[in-house]
């Protein structure tokens, strides 16, 4: 893709000294990609809930910097896959994988390393030609003791699999902590040449797909953990309410939650409709960050049976 052309008040940068391309962060589900995906953006592009999961789609977070442009591809962790929604997940982390210029494994300094992690270090050693970097998060959560014991055993991680880590970097998204750090051990391992977005471009994910994805993340706060899989969201349309005054404008946007079963429409609707309405209160309040306009938002759940099982409703939800 290429950037737009270059105005004088910004020189035109050359490859020579500028160096651009794409990272991704991998890892088991809830390893604190997304949250660091967006501390290095600096504004939330990709949703982020304490239940495994929750990211379906390559978000690409764009970091512009004088030197480089890193766009950070945030994939769903990779898993054992039980259903065909699980399997088409772990297809997009590995076709990922094939095409990004470094890759950064997240592994929670509050979490022994366990099967899975195992599982996806066997996976990256098959992929010889990228760089490797260890992303050591949560470090807020433990003591210096423990992070230390940690560094160790990711470095045997990375030898029992058959590869060296170009870098091991302790890092707290939410605490600020050695997040630029990470960036500027990442910047190195991009290829040299120009901006491949334009100045002030934070994501390329489509609108639409980026208000679903806080409709649900709203959607999957405080529900029972056997929902998330189950809610998909699909922006059906947003248009400018008619008749406004210019400074005054507000945007109609009509959005279903779709779920798999009728006995979960009571979970997500709550009693008397309150659940519903909380969850569209804090995704209009996200979407209107996002957008920077005022909002109208109408939710409504509906049933798609088994949708997760489902290869022409996968479709039509978007998967």
């Amino acid at each position: 893709m290429s950037s737009s052309p270059s105005t004088p008040s910004t020189p035109a940068r050359d490859g020579a000294d500028h160096r651009s391309g794409f990272a991704c962060f991998v890892g088991r589900p809830n390893a604190g990609k997304s949250t660091l995906t967006n501390a290095l953006v600096g504004t939330k592009i990709a949703i982020t809930s304490n239940r495994p999961q929750t990211t379906r789609h390559s978000v690409r977070g764009i970091v512009h910097r004088p030197d480089a442009q890193l766009v950070l591809v945030d994939t769903p962790g990779l898993h054992r896959p039980r259903t065909l929604l699980g399997q088409r997940l772990n297809d997009v982390v590995r076709t990922t994988w094939a095409e990004v210029d470094v890759i950064g494994f997240c592994l929670p300094a509050n979490e022994k390393i366990g099967p899975g992690d195992r599982f996806i270090a066997k996976e990256l050693a098959a992929i010889t030609r990228t760089p490797k970097i260890a992303v050591v998060t949560k470090t807020d959560l433990v003591t210096s003791e423990a992070l230390a014991e940690q560094l160790i055993a990711i470095d045997q991680l990375g030898r029992s699999a058959g590869f060296e880590w170009a870098e091991i970097v302790p890092v707290s998204a939410v605490a600020d902590r050695q997040v630029g750090l990470l960036a500027d051990l990442l910047v190195p391992l991009l290829p040299e040449g120009p901006p491949l977005y334009p100045e002030g471009d934070l994501t390329d994910e489509p609108e639409q797909v980026m208000i679903a994805e806080l409709i649900r993340e709203a959607a999957l706060e405080g529900v029972r953990d056997e929902l998330p899989h189950s809610i998909a969201v699909v922006v059906e349309e947003m248009l400018p309410r008619e008749d406004r005054p210019a400074d005054r404008p507000l945007l109609d946007i009509h959005a279903n939650l779709y779920i798999e079963r009728p006995s979960q429409k009571g979970i997500v609707i709550g009693p008397k409709g309150k659940r519903l309405k909380d969850v569209g209160t804090t995704a209009r309040r996200h979407i209107e960050a996002l957008l920077g306009t005022p909002v109208f938002l109408d939710l409504h759940v509906k049933v798609a049976k088994d949708w997760q099982r489902d290869p022409k409703q996968l479709r039509r939800l978007g998967f």
